[in-house]
């Protein structure tokens, strides 16, 4: 892997590229690393993968602990590793033990021998040599090492106590790692700015490929959370990538990026997806007035609409107008509501199409207002408008 910083706005927000060596492309960053299950995206079927942008959809995000059940370490690393068995010749991957959706950390029950998931096989408590026995057999691009993640809400002395274990932890996967794939520093620390900055000094010590920050999205709350990322950033080389887990809206996207962060999780277009909603905001900045809104737009806060609402049930539009992708190009939104009042698989899928779409291009603005030097203006202009446009909904409720 190799990874560039290529411009900077605004401090610390930073637009860069990473090649991986199985791509043909580099991927531009501040990215998107898409979510998966078992290897693939919970809704998009390989052959409408190319539909995505390419290349910034070509980074995916595996869970390790999601092939516990199933086929053993054994048969994956026999067949060739993850790349080979899914077909994914042309994709990057990057392997995260938490995902945010259905290996989430169990502190209570994480001790010095490992740490415990809540995962649908039940509560496990994975211990290193067993972590770096899936990512062996997995060959994944990217790799993160085993962490204590904790909740914001916990007692000093256990902060103190996760960030001793996953440095122990780091040490024990670097010892124990396979010779390909770019390893990833866990970094935590909870809610504590101290411990944030005592663990990402330890971590950057260590002979890693770049950062992987942990325990966001715990209960921290939105003004906190600056102070615990800069904690962070500051410490931490320029020169390598900073991914993270747990911020999705684009809010805490943007909160992020501020701070330097590179790779994102895509929990946000899961929870949206199963949901029955499909992202509207616009991306190009164009204001939003009282008159905007009309009858059709309820069940909308236009930053996404529930294409649930039986308004939509003869609408013939697209999502949205002008929108290229997949979805929008071929279906409408009464065909969409039709299918999840019906529940077929199909409505998830349009919507995830359409919603990593819609993702993928917030990310390519955003990357585009850090070459052009005004990404604070950006970041700015898009919460103001994004409250705005709650708030008039809520009037027009």
């Amino acid at each position: 892997m190799k990874f560039a910083v290529k411009a900077w706005s605004n401090g610390k927000a930073r637009a860069g590229v990473v090649q991986l060596g199985n791509l043909a492309s580099p991927i531009e960053t501040p990215c998107l690393l898409l979510s998966t299950r078992k290897g693939l995206p919970s809704f998009i079927p390989p052959d409408l993968l190319p539909s995505l942008p390419s290349p910034d959809s070509h980074l995916f995000q595996v869970c390790p602990l999601h092939f516990l059940e199933g086929l053993s370490p054994k048969t994956i690393s026999n067949v060739g590793g993850l790349h080979q068995m899914l077909g994914l010749h042309d994709y990057g991957l990057a392997a995260v033990a938490r995902d945010s959706i259905q290996c989430l950390p169990e502190w209570n029950s994480t001790n010095k021998i490992g740490a415990s998931f809540e995962t649908p096989c039940g509560r496990l408590l994975i211990k290193p040599v067993e972590y770096m026995e899936l990512i062996s057999s997995m060959r994944p691009n990217i790799w993160a090492t085993l962490a204590d993640e904790v909740p914001a809400w916990v007692s000093e002395k256990r902060n103190k106590t996760s960030v001793d274990r996953t440095v122990r932890w780091l040490d024990d996967c670097i010892a124990l790692s396979p010779a390909g794939g770019a390893v990833f520093g866990a970094i935590v620390g909870g809610s504590n700015v101290e411990e944030r900055h005592r663990c990402a000094q330890e971590v950057a010590k260590r002979n890693v490929s770049g950062y992987w920050i942990g325990g966001f999205g715990l209960g921290e709350s939105w003004d906190e959370r600056p102070a615990l990322l800069n904690a962070i950033t500051d410490i931490l080389p320029e020169e390598k990538p900073r991914l993270i887990c747990g911020l999705g809206l684009p809010e805490e996207v943007l909160q992020g990026v501020a701070s330097g962060i590179d790779l994102f999780d895509s929990v946000y277009i899961n929870h949206l997806t199963l949901g029955g909603f499909a992202l509207t905001f616009p991306l190009d900045g164009v204001d939003v007035n009282e008159s905007y809104f009309q009858l059709s737009d309820i069940g909308s806060d236009q930053t996404k609409i529930s294409l649930r609402a039986t308004v939509y049930r003869k609408d013939t539009s697209p999502i949205v107008e002008g929108c290229s992708c997949y979805t929008c190009q071929n279906h409408t939104k009464a065909y969409i509501n039709h299918l999840l009042n019906v529940h077929e698989m199909l409505a998830q899928t349009l919507l995830e199409i359409h919603n990593t779409h819609h993702y993928l291009g917030f990310f390519r603005a955003i990357r585009e207002a850090i070459k052009a030097g005004n990404f604070e203006q950006f970041r700015q202009q898009f919460i103001e408008r994004r409250r705005d446009r709650v708030a008039l909904a809520a009037v027009h409720a």
